[in-house]
């Protein structure tokens, strides 16, 4: 059952933002128990081809288009577009930034840093993989963080103000994989940022990776002529 209705998705007999029938019809329709079909659906919600939203059932995932032109966070794309963000954190430490660290934020050496490892989700379905290195002066601690970053650096009047952000193709590690519940040397997007203050000190570098079977990238481009 899972394996038909992945290709129903994957051949777009089932479009983006379509809703399943309930459980029990489905189990009906499958000739299967409603054991199977939950089980079904867990997988293709973990694979996030599936999501399921609270009080109104389970859906065909829509890709998510991130901008370019917009500074936001995880967070607040997801809620814009009326997903459910979550996290699981990975670690959460304090430190000294590194040589390439301190190119990169402009900190001299020895200089505090919080780092920060988390996957994030969108109605449950893993999304990316998010490494963050912010400047010690912009947070109290590093457990002030609980769900939004920019929320925690925004309490301290330390939420970047402008970015510059690289994105490249990667293929998915090992590593990576087995936290996005996807296949090794699967497509990935990597998204590098750096965040400014308004005084133009860099305050945060971050790396995500991305699943590329989730996720599209769009700039807006004007005519400067």
């Amino acid at each position: 059952m899972q394996r038909a209705l992945r290709e129903a998705i994957h051949q777009k007999m089932l479009s983006p933002d379509d809703a399943l029938p309930p459980e029990r019809d489905m189990a009906e329709d499958f000739s299967v128990s409603r054991i199977t079909v939950r089980k079904a659906l867990e997988g293709l919600v973990s694979e996030g081809l599936l999501t399921r939203r609270q009080g109104a059932g389970t859906f065909v995932a829509a890709r998510v288009e991130k901008s370019f032109s917009k500074l936001s966070s995880f967070t607040e794309d997801m809620i814009s577009r009326g997903r459910a963000p979550s996290s699981e954190w990975i670690s959460k430490s304090e430190g000294s930034v590194t040589p390439e660290e301190s190119l990169t934020l402009g900190l001299s050496p020895g200089t505090p840093v919080y780092r920060f490892a988390r996957i994030r989700y969108a109605d449950g379905a893993a999304m990316a993989v998010e490494y963050t290195t912010i400047a010690a002066f912009a947070l109290p601690s590093a457990d002030a963080v609980q769900n939004s970053l920019y929320a925690a650096m925004a309490a301290t009047g330390h939420r970047p103000s402008r970015a510059l952000q690289r994105l490249r193709g990667v293929l998915v590690t090992r590593e990576h994989a087995a936290l996005l519940g996807v296949k090794p040397k699967d497509a990935g997007l990597l998204v590098e940022r750096r965040g400014f203050l308004r005084d133009g000190r860099a305050v945060e570098v971050s790396h995500s990776y991305y699943r590329g079977d989730a996720y599209d990238f769009v700039a807006e481009l004007n005519d400067q002529s």
